[in-house]
């Protein structure tokens, strides 16, 4: 099945109609802006046609709806629910698939964090599969003799690479909360690595753009390259190696990677460009288990990420904060304006607080209390931006490419939200000779200097320095929102802006007297992460008065070079049980 423009697909169980639906792509003179609507059609038309606008399909009768970056990782999760899987081997068999088609996003060498639900006994949890920092990491791999970090360390090579989770979490969530076997989920996945598939323009593109760093790597070229060069849409990638790491996965468990002739691949390839890995790194990397963020907003629940997701932390401060205000379409520039000096203030916090709290003290508790939001929120002016506290320093990328994210629920009710990610595109661009996996450059997550910034302009502190075994701060926070309508999955891939990304689908969500969700994915964005001091805003997406509005009221905006986002959401409402599915037409952006 070809994948076409658009990069992104959402589709439900059954076949089924859109009937009634609505998109917006803009905002003008205090309303959105209505664009094209959606395509609908049965689930057999989608095996064959693809649209050039989002793909949101919704059925009056299904139960169960999948929405994932990838129309193969999305078919792959509907063929196991048709084989007796519940939503969690989706998620598995979804994520494999995606480590294969999306390695520029995700993959067997990154991680992730993954929200569960259990519709059974109601149990909700975090999976935290985060990499890890080596145990042989020091200082002078990331920082010269002067304190200033040396330039690549956390991107590009083997002391970018950090110990990956996402094996393990394939397997703890299919043994501990499937209904299937692991092999039985991970078969999609093998196949497409196994056979190929044609890559779409944004992998061509993305190849192009990371072409340098590819070809740094004889086994990266090799692989990603059509003769060490970008491929076109439509050349054919075929994943042998990675597999038959698939298959030692789905064989042998945790052992099939983190053991075995896998990990010895890994530590040599990551050593001999430089990296300082042990087997032991390997042998002892564990997945945990987590209590999610659990907070209320105006009636509704938020279940969302915990440390080492600051994601979860600053939504849960920034809803806490407008609380205190009347709000209604964040969308307005008077509200605008108080989201915005919310997040302001959610980033200030994470770079001074946060970190991973198995090593540090975080004082999250009060972070996240009604009553600590109350004093922030005393803080706001609503008739004038407060100033970012600190000098100016170097922009950030801007970041959507390298993360990607899935949104599942079955008909029981299970649901999976999970952001999954190798950092930035083509991770580390070192991929383990005879293995097929690439690796992560999660160590630019860590803060390698206390002010020093990352490749997302983010700054931090002594919390979340380096050290063995620690695991570095994530923006990724995947969501589940539940009121009287029904239940909201939803999560982002977006570096730093995946926070104020979920945000606002939130009060988009909790706002609407109505659910839809294609107004939800496709609506404008802006964002704002305390430093550097700058309101970011998507192209198009705002007219001149609403700019000329926050500019007056002293907000610094910046309109960036393109869209961002890849938004993946589910809904299942609560009166009948019928689920629904969109993706972000911005896929095909990027």
């Amino acid at each position: 099945m070809a994948r076409a423009l658009l990069g992104c697909l959402a589709i439900v169980l059954l076949a089924c109609t859109n009937e009634g639906s609505r998109s917006y792509q803009g905002y003008a003179e205090g309303k959105y802006v209505r664009a094209a609507a959606p395509y609908s059609g049965t689930l057999e038309m989608l095996a064959v046609k693809r649209p050039t606008e989002i793909e949101a399909v919704q059925a009056q009768q299904a139960r169960a709806a999948i929405a994932s970056a990838h129309p193969l990782a999305t078919s792959a999760g509907h063929e196991i629910l048709a084989r007796g899987g519940n939503a969690f081997d989706a998620a598995v068999a979804v994520a494999a698939v995606l480590a294969v088609v999306e390695p520029y996003a995700s993959g067997l060498g990154g991680g992730g964090l993954w929200l569960l639900h259990r519709a059974q006994d109601g149990h909700q949890v975090m999976v935290d599969a985060r990499e890890t920092a080596p145990a042989g990491v020091k200082p002078e791999l990331y920082v010269d003799s002067s304190g200033k970090p040396i330039r690549g360390a956390t991107t590009q090579g083997g002391t970018a690479a950090a110990i990956p989770g996402a094996p393990a979490a394939l397997v703890h969530v299919a043994e501990r909360y499937g209904a299937l076997p692991l092999a039985a989920s991970l078969a999609p996945a093998f196949r497409h690595a196994r056979d190929g598939f044609s890559v779409d323009e944004r992998y061509a593109r993305l190849a192009g753009l990371r072409e340098s760093l590819l070809r740094q790597n004889p086994d990266a070229s090799r692989i990603f390259l059509d003769g060490d060069r970008p491929p076109r849409a439509g050349w054919l990638l075929r994943q042998p190696e990675l597999a038959e790491t698939l298959k030692r996965l789905a064989r042998d468990g945790n052992g099939g990677f983190y053991g075995g002739p896998v990990a010895r691949a890994l530590v040599d390839a990551v050593n001999r460009a430089g990296g300082v890995w042990r087997l032991s790194d390997l042998a002892g990397y564990r997945v945990i288990e987590r209590v999610p963020l659990r907070f209320q907003y105006r009636g509704a629940w938020i279940t969302t990420a915990a440390l080492p997701s600051a994601g979860g932390v600053a939504l849960a401060q920034s809803l806490q904060m407008l609380e205190r205000f009347e709000t209604g379409d964040a969308r307005s520039p008077r509200e605008a304006h108080l989201v915005i000096e919310a997040l302001r203030r959610a980033f200030r916090d994470r770079a001074a607080y946060l970190g991973d709290a198995d090593f540090v003290a975080v004082p999250v508790e009060r972070l996240t209390s009604g009553a600590y939001a109350r004093e922030r929120a005393a803080t706001i002016n609503p008739g004038a931006a407060t100033r970012s506290d600190m000098p100016e320093c170097e922009p950030g990328a801007a970041g959507s490419v390298h993360t990607t994210h899935l949104s599942v629920v079955d008909a029981a009710g299970n649901r999976v939200a999970a952001t999954l990610t190798i950092n930035l595109a083509f991770g580390s661009g070192v991929v383990a000779r005879g293995t097929g996996v690439l690796l992560n450059n999660e160590m630019d997550d860590f803060t390698v200097r206390a002010g020093a910034s990352n490749a997302f302009g983010l700054r931090g502190g002594e919390a979340n320095a380096i050290a063995p075994g620690k695991r570095p701060l994530s923006s990724m926070t995947p969501t589940f929102v539940e009121d009287a309508k029904g239940v909201l999955v939803v999560g982002t891939p977006g570096g730093s802006r995946i926070v104020s990304q979920v945000l606002l689908a939130v009060l988009d969500y909790v706002h609407a007297p109505a659910v839809d969700l294609p107004a939800i994915v496709r609506a404008p964005r802006y964002h704002h992460q305390w430093w550097p001091d700058r309101v970011e805003v998507e192209p198009e997406g705002f007219p001149a008065q609403w700019r000329a509005a926050l500019e007056a009221k002293g907000h610094r905006l910046e309109t960036a070079r393109r869209r961002w986002g890849n938004m993946q959401v589910v809904f299942k409402s609560k009166p009948g049980g019928i689920a629904h599915a969109a993706s972000d037409p911005r896929g095909a952006e990027y």
